[in-house]
């Protein structure tokens, strides 16, 4: 299933997924800083919920209290709590 979440606090206006039970793939930013954003979405390509949950749930940037990666450990969540 594709999902889409709006990220709130962060550069990136949106972020865009596939979700397969616990799977997440395809995974694409629109704004943000480019070359950081393209890199979560390769690394994380294939990873679970829990598995993305664990390595970038609380990342912060700057004086922000949270992140784009943050906000992307959140939308996998939200997105397996719907499914």
């Amino acid at each position: 299933m594709q999902y889409t979440f709006r990220p709130k606090g962060v550069c990136s206006m949106e972020i865009n997924f596939d979700i397969d039970g616990n799977i997440i793939s395809n995974i694409s930013f629109t704004g943000g800083c480019n070359g950081n954003l393209k890199a979560i979405a390769k690394l994380c390509d294939g990873m679970t919920v829990e598995e993305i949950e664990s390595k970038l749930k609380g990342n912060t940037c700057g004086f922000k209290n949270t992140s784009c990666a943050d906000q992307f450990a959140i939308a996998v969540r939200e997105a397996y709590d719907k499914n």
